[in-house]
């Protein structure tokens, strides 16, 4: 399946959308006790609209202090109506924070799974470029006068490129693409419509064709140049993947990195075929039980997790940290402390990694210090400790 990488950024990206769900719900809470509180337009009695509304005021503050995971009442009111709406409204958010957390580790498993067949179809689409350039050939050349040129043989470039080639007869990306079910089913009308009007206009492209046989680096250059230029740029075919894929948006960026490690492979002269396809787990059982793991440990941690970086950022304001280091640091901390085979290196230098991708410029730096400074103090607390391969780590 995916490597451990990929998945702690599908992990990150459904514990951010998580958060993102957990802000609405609360917001949606809010909007249940003005409901609550907001006057009887239907009532003979008279409304006393200031006590309402500082009613309702107070409801939200006791909402506020109560915004717990379990939706207990924790705080109370001395009035009973508050305490009774509040309850009600923390009751609602615990059942919608907990049917967002069953849909996100639900969904983020299955979209994992779906992005080998998605980099393959990216790939086939490639190949289909290169078949369409041949049948087009060789219409021309039925229907060319014996005795004048069909055409210049440079316009066969990319049927021959030999990255294309050498990946079109490559058994391990045959099984996977069967495997992965990654055909381009009734495509052709599309395909023959995207070369002429997005691949064959192209300046990279019309360089190719001026070209009398490429090189290596040159086939890789316009296969790459295809790819990236015009497969995941064009709106028309990006909309081709959307429908395959619901979480096209965040699977993207992957997608295009897996597809581009493919071409980078076959460019290689010493590549065996077991070596053309990217890494991939071998045991994706295990791996989608790290997976769930990571996103359940990080949610369990959360208030411990926040409490820490509090501690470590007070000279800064805490709610002007990057939100989405807010979460790498806690995924991280979650790592480190529940995974005891990963060595501590090894999960401070992937959060890193994500921080660079997904947070903002400094993110790097902040992320690096903070989780260096934890990861010593926890481990000398006992909460962090290493077992098998993570003993390696510091020596």
């Amino acid at each position: 399946m995916l490597n451990r990488r990929i998945l702690r950024v599908k992990a990150f990206q459904s514990l951010y959308a998580y958060e993102q769900c957990k802000a609405s719900n609360l917001n949606l809470a809010k909007d249940y006790i003005q409901e609550a509180f907001a006057p009887d337009l239907n009532s003979m009695e008279v409304q006393d609209k200031k006590l309402l509304g500082a009613q309702a005021n107070a409801a939200i503050e006791l909402l506020k202090k109560n915004s717990t995971e379990s939706g207990k009442l924790l705080h109370s009111s001395e009035n009973e109506k508050v305490n009774q709406t509040v309850k009600d409204a923390l009751s609602q958010v615990a059942k919608a924070n907990q049917a967002d957390r069953d849909f996100l580790v639900k969904n983020m498993v299955a979209a994992a799974e779906r992005i080998p067949q998605l980099y393959l179809l990216a790939i086939q689409l490639l190949l289909a470029f290169s078949d369409h350039v041949k049948t087009e050939f060789e219409k021309k050349k039925k229907l060319a006068d014996k005795n004048s040129p069909v055409a210049f043989d440079t316009e066969l470039n990319l049927t021959r490129n030999q990255i294309l080639e050498k990946i079109r007869i490559s058994p391990s990306f045959q099984a996977a693409v069967a495997r992965q079910n990654a055909n381009l089913d009734d495509l052709e009308l599309e395909i023959k419509e995207w070369f002429r009007d997005y691949v064959k206009p192209t300046e990279e492209y019309q360089e190719y064709l001026k070209t009398t046989k490429p090189t290596l680096e040159q086939d890789l250059a316009i296969a790459e140049a295809i790819l990236k230029r015009v497969i995941f740029k064009n709106e028309v075919i990006l909309n081709y993947f959307m429908e395959k894929d619901m979480n096209w948006t965040e699977n993207k960026s992957i997608v295009r990195s897996l597809a581009s490690k493919v071409l980078k492979n076959a460019a290689e002269k010493d590549c065996k075929d077991s070596d053309l396809l990217p890494e991939l787990a071998i045991n994706w059982d295990e791996d989608r039980e790290f997976f769930q793991n990571i996103f359940n440990f990080t949610l369990e941690e959360a208030s411990k997790s926040k409490e820490l970086i509090a501690q470590k950022t007070k000279n800064w304001d805490i709610e002007r940290l990057a939100f989405t280091d807010k979460v790498i640091i806690s995924m991280a901390l979650a790592e480190m402390k529940h995974f005891p085979s990963i060595p501590v290196k090894v999960s401070i230098n992937e959060y890193i990694d994500i921080s660079k991708t997904y947070s903002t410029p400094k993110s790097k730096q902040f992320v690096n210090g903070l989780l260096d400074v934890m990861s010593k103090e926890l481990t000398e607390s006992g909460e962090i400790r290493k077992s098998g391969r993570g003993l390696l780590d510091n020596k």
